[in-house]
């Protein structure tokens, strides 16, 4: 790599000296924002996205949690007396999963960029995570169960951060966590109604052909993940340039307006070479490990919903009942997180959004660990469910502090997803029936990840602030670039159309969202 640089008046000699017209200079000709009959095709590309694909990754996602999920459900209905488990035998059934599913992440995520068969690679895995939850029906002792659960976590693993990654592909930042909230509602909803599938089970295939309640339990919603993971692969669109319902027209405003708003274009260089360029970026760049850092807090602290049911049976009621108090807070919490990433959006703030949940799930983890009549305790467990309208907004902030070239964000959504879920692995055994009913250990933890997220946002936002001032200041067109910087904007160029100097001038007015 050369020393040479370049500036944007090098850019305009150099076009016009290849006879390129003046009105190169003039401001209005720089087609820096979608026109207005893009913007109409926007619109309807939007409504077409949505409909689209929308609906299946949250039923995906519905079944995701479902089949991770279900081993709580499953305590209850006699798996730890059926599988003779004793000790933590059953924190670490519940905790392999997650080391399965880490050592997957970076991998898959480069994977599944460097592929570029989402509807394929997504159905696959989903389809394979569908028949372990259901072979899961069938093991009879401690280490059955363990190798089943750390076989569904690597089967897993590719779908979460995958979709994520596949959503920054078709939606802009100010899109971005509206939908991720709408994506996220997958994994409540399954809080609310995978119990009470669970509660139904209990009551109405318990003993039938032999089996017990937790066996139909996993047979049946392995079923369903295995149609569903049919349906990913015939229903869902790869990219915008490879969905043949959209006409060129649609084509080229979905991906030129994915390239205004990172100021870049949405591409990577050719070879599989570049996944692993994209992955050392995503080492390099401080905001990988903070926000990172900061998942580990969120994940660590919604740790919780792996106990639920046995938080909620602390209240004194049978076990269905246990079960259906599950519901409820959930309920809440899908319309509640909707409207608060909604707010995020509007609002083009992150920041803000993330940090008062702290507060409020800390003061539910307190009146839990302190009270023993059932309305504040039930109550509490809306408050603690705060921690989840934190998802959808990190996720959104990831991709906006992180936003190109795709393999970079790959690598780093992928690899900020297996750090945070790290904290799956150890948050179970704070859970200790010695600690019942009020659980302070593991609650006392939680409020200490919550703040730990909280000092991370801090300094996220201090980061952003001052790589936004050298954005402000890149503005200024005799500000000469890099070897490496030029090759970015010819790209840039490439991909829009335009001369070298407008590609320069659609980083003017980016910034990173706060």
């Amino acid at each position: 790599m050369t020393d040479q640089t370049y500036s944007d008046h090098d850019f305009i000699d150099k076009a016009e000296k290849a006879g390129e017209p003046e009105t190169l200079h003039q401001e209005h000709v720089h087609h820096e924002e979608l026109t207005e009959d893009e913007k109409k095709v926007a619109r309807k590309l939007r409504r077409k996205i949505d409909v689209r694909i929308m609906p299946l990754v949250i039923l995906v996602y519905l079944m995701n949690y479902i089949d991770r999920n279900n081993y709580a459900a499953a305590k209850l209905q006699g798996l730890e007396r059926d599988l003779h488990l004793v000790g933590d035998q059953y924190q670490v059934g519940l905790s392999i999963l997650f080391v399965g599913y880490i050592l997957m992440q970076v991998p898959s995520n480069l994977a599944l960029n460097y592929v570029g068969k989402p509807s394929w690679y997504l159905g696959f895995f989903t389809i394979a995570w569908g028949l372990v939850s259901a072979c899961t029906s069938q093991v009879t002792s401690f280490g059955g169960i363990v190798a089943c659960r750390f076989i569904l976590g690597l089967v897993e693993a590719p779908f979460f951060a995958g979709v994520l990654f596949y959503l920054t592909k078709w939606y802009t930042k100010e899109e971005l966590a509206k939908r991720a909230a709408i994506f996220y509602s997958g994994s409540l909803v399954s809080g609310a109604f995978g119990n009470l599938i669970a509660a139904g089970i209990l009551n109405g295939l318990a003993g039938e052909r032999g089996m017990d309640a937790w066996q139909w339990l996993y047979i049946i919603e392995g079923a369903i993940t295995v149609f569903v993971g049919i349906l990913v692969m015939i229903i869902l669109p790869d990219f915008p340039h490879t969905w043949r319902s959209l006409s060129p027209e649609e084509q080229h405003v979905a991906n030129r307006r994915l390239a205004l708003d990172a100021a870049e274009a949405d591409i990577d260089e050719e070879g599989g070479m570049s996944q692993i360029r994209g992955m050392k970026l995503a080492f390099l760049d401080p905001k990988t490990y903070l926000l990172a850092l900061a998942y580990v807090g969120i994940t660590g602290a919604s740790g919780f919903q792996n106990f639920f049911p046995t938080l909620t049976k602390t209240l004194g009621y049978s076990q269905t009942i246990s079960l259906l108090l599950v519901a409820p807070p959930y309920v809440f919490m899908v319309f509640y997180s909707y409207g608060h990433c909604y707010a995020s959006d509007y609002y083009g703030n992150r920041f803000w959004f993330l940090v008062y949940p702290v507060f409020v799930s800390s003061i539910g983890f307190v009146v839990f660990m302190t009270t023993d009549a059932f309305g504040p305790r039930y109550f509490s467990l809306f408050l603690m469910n705060f921690v989840f309208t934190q998802n959808g907004t990190i996720y959104a902030w990831i991709s906006n502090a992180i936003p190109r070239p795709p393999a970079k964000r790959a690598a780093a959504v992928a690899f900020i997803n297996s750090v945070g879920n790290s904290a799956s692995i150890w948050t179970p055994f704070t859970y200790t029936p010695s600690s019942s009913p009020h659980y302070r250990p593991a609650l006392g933890v939680c409020i200490g990840l919550e703040f730990l997220a909280l000092a991370c946002f801090v300094a996220l936002r201090m980061l952003l602030q001052r790589q936004n001032a050298q954005l402000e200041k890149m503005e200024n067109e005799d500000v000469q670039l890099s070897e490496a910087e030029r090759r970015k904007w010819e790209k840039t160029a490439e991909i829009e159309g335009v001369d070298l100097g407008k590609a320069r001038r659609l980083q003017k007015g980016y910034r990173y969202m706060l």
